[in-house]
């Protein structure tokens, strides 16, 4: 049985992922994986894939340990895998719970991990994992220290392991995203701290740029032009600039 599996497909990028993936390639089956499960049962209605909803909460090591035993029952091939599940809190640090930083870490780094870890024997030749980061992680972000710090994370683990899995012809590449207008916004923003925002994308937008750069074997997909600008740049200059420059945009 050859398969996707989506994480976050509740909403938002994780559930563009399988709107796209099930136009562009043919799967047996997409498990798409959230905590919300009346979400993942109306993308049966979306998509001509049989869809698997799996209600699973990616915080719990349990969850992890149900998917993967899930998978040693069942023995797909899982051609794809899009770790898409995530949370941000924008606020000062000191100002944020302890629970809500955890909560972050784990969702935004543990959950990759662990889902990459138990997916990866079901991995083949030809297969593609897709890492949603985010623009963050190549820089510190005041402000979003612990949001930002994930990501830059996700970014190392990911291009780290992309090579070490070439051997086996499997690919991984991080998706980083500038701001992209979803429900993330719902929970990340609960005052004023955060009040710059110079563009929003789409989802569509940047979904699509990724399964194009993943085709042309990248492992990094920056979708916009003044992104992949603001990027360049920050490789260039000094982190202490770049953090004074983002403080100045939120008038901090």
């Amino acid at each position: 049985m050859k398969i996707a599996v989506i994480t976050g497909a509740s909403s938002g990028m994780g559930r563009e992922f399988v709107l796209q993936l099930s136009r562009e390639k043919q799967f047996d089956e997409i498990w798409v994986i959230a905590r919300r499960t009346e979400r993942l049962e109306a993308l049966r209605e979306e998509v001509t894939t049989p869809i698997r909803p799996l209600s699973l909460d990616l915080t719990k090591d349990e969850s992890i340990e149900t998917y993967r035993r899930l998978l040693e029952e069942e023995k797909p091939e899982v051609s794809v895998l899009v770790n898409a599940s995530g949370i941000g809190k924008f606020g000062t640090f000191s100002d944020m719970t302890l629970e809500d930083m955890n909560r972050m870490i784990d969702l935004n780094c543990k959950a990759y991990v662990g889902m990459t870890y138990a997916t990866l024997p079901y991995l083949t030749r030809g297969s593609e994992v897709y890492q949603l980061d985010s623009l963050s992680s190549f820089q510190p972000v005041p402000y979003i220290c612990v949001y930002g710090a994930t990501k830059a994370f996700v970014l190392s683990f990911s291009r780290a392991l992309n090579v070490e899995l070439k051997g086996r012809g499997i690919r991984m590449m991080a998706v980083c995203p500038g701001w992209v207008k979803t429900e993330f916004f719902d929970h990340a923003v609960t005052d004023d701290t955060i009040t710059y925002y110079n563009k929003f994308f789409t989802p569509e937008e940047v979904i699509t740029r990724a399964l194009r750069d993943m085709k042309r074997g990248k492992d990094v997909s920056i979708c916009g032009f003044s992104v992949r600008t603001q990027v360049f740049f920050t490789k260039l200059l000094p982190h202490k600039l770049v953090m004074k420059i983002w403080c100045k945009q939120q008038k901090k």
